[in-house]
């Protein structure tokens, strides 16, 4: 064993005798080996960080972009927890259509988008990323959904687990309930640089890996504890929007991850968990930065295409500007958004249907819906469901 990562204590819960593990306080103790190696894997993560932050900083509309990839987010996050909700689906449901899955799945998705632009907002105002801030934000994020009965907004005030049918046959077995508040006032501590500060991604890499292992909600653990990854990375100003997210690795390297978390507080192998957390970090921001490009260039591609109409092109390119934020749109959505004439859209919508931009969906002859189908298929990729 490396260190002591926390130390196991005997509990009873549901009448039977569980060992529940307390984590120590951070950062670890014997410091952290820093390898040259490890450091060149950190340095390459933060550059790759920086590539991203710097890319959207060059698009023309940053806010479009941003409003469509936290969506992602959401999605994939979600995805990871079980449900089957799509980024159509939260699209649809978005603009009062009904998805063709269960409801309680979008609304999950969609309360998650709610909670992560509640923590932007917040520390955007100034307010300090702590344990008040997560309340506030797992309130939300539990706000509507199959979540909404377990406590939203309060830490847990009984036992839970991780794997397995009860507490005897769990995987991992958390802190009790009267421990949660001094595990989490340990890690505000942390977060916030006392006793000392923290490299950016060492610091993020550690407070998510503290977080699931005090769990310290009912549920939504895993969505959180996912956001605390950004919310961190916002706060410390290392990227002025929330579009690194770590989800997607996550769910694809998911054995690892888990069996990652469980050595660290085996074995108090953290440097192995922040290797694999610099891998996550470098490869997701990389896949953002390509899919920025992606979009950037297609709506580019598409607005060139749509100037060569000469007479029509503004009204159009209005039209295609929409979809650029919401790439799917009915007739009126359409026309509160671009303040056109509702013959003016529908007939701006049969040429980009012409010009295979957009393409009605709904086979209907009235109250027609479109989507930017293209653009949506670049934001999709990765977004399958677990398996």
């Amino acid at each position: 064993m490396k260190r002591a990562a926390g130390t196991y204590i005997t509990i009873t819960t549901l009448d039977e005798p569980v060992r529940a593990f307390v984590p120590s306080s951070l950062p670890p103790n014997p410091i952290l080996e820093i390898s040259p190696s490890l450091q060149e894997k950190l340095d390459s993560a933060m550059l790759s960080v920086g590539r991203l932050d710097g890319i959207t900083s060059l698009l023309p509309d940053p806010a479009l972009f941003l409003h469509l990839y936290i969506r992602k987010e959401a999605v994939l996050s979600s995805i990871i927890e079980g449900t089957q909700s799509s980024l159509f689906d939260l699209l649809l449901f978005e603009m009062e259509e009904l998805p063709g899955v269960p409801l309680d799945d979008v609304k999950e998705v969609s309360s998650y988008v709610a909670a992560l632009n509640h923590g932007i907002k917040r520390l955007h105002e100034g307010f300090p990323l702590c344990g008040r801030l997560l309340r506030e934000i797992h309130a939300i994020l539990l706000e509507s959904g199959r979540g909404s009965s377990k406590d939203p907004g309060e830490f847990r005030r009984s036992q839970n687990w991780i794997g397995g049918t009860r507490p005897g046959n769990a995987r991992y077995v958390p802190p009790p309930a009267e421990r949660i508040a001094e595990c989490m006032a340990d890690l505000e501590k942390f977060i916030n640089d006392a006793p000392e500060q923290t490299p950016v991604l060492i610091k993020a890499a550690l407070a998510h890996l503290q977080f699931e292992t005090i769990h310290p909600f009912l549920d939504g653990n895993g969505r959180l504890g996912r956001l605390l990854i950004m919310l961190i990375l916002c706060s410390e100003k290392v990227l002025h929007d929330p579009l690194l997210y770590l989800s997607l690795y996550f769910k694809t390297h998911r054995d690892e991850y888990y069996a990652l978390l469980q050595r660290t507080r085996t074995e108090g192998d953290f440097e192995a968990w922040i290797e694999f957390f610099a891998k996550a970090v470098e490869n997701s921001a990389t896949q953002a930065t390509d899919t920025v490009s992606a979009l950037f260039n297609l709506g580019k591609k598409d607005q060139a295409t749509i100037k060569n109409l000469k007479r029509v092109a503004g009204t159009v390119l209005r039209l295609h500007h929409a979809l650029l934020e919401k790439p799917i749109l009915t007739i009126p959505r359409a026309v509160a958004i671009t303040g056109l004439h509702p013959g003016t859209v529908n007939s701006a919508f049969e040429t980009l249907q012409k010009l295979g931009i957009a393409r009605e969906i709904t086979g209907k002859r009235r109250n027609r819906t479109y989507a930017y189908e293209r653009y949506i298929a670049i934001l999709n990729e990765g977004m399958e469901p677990l398996v």
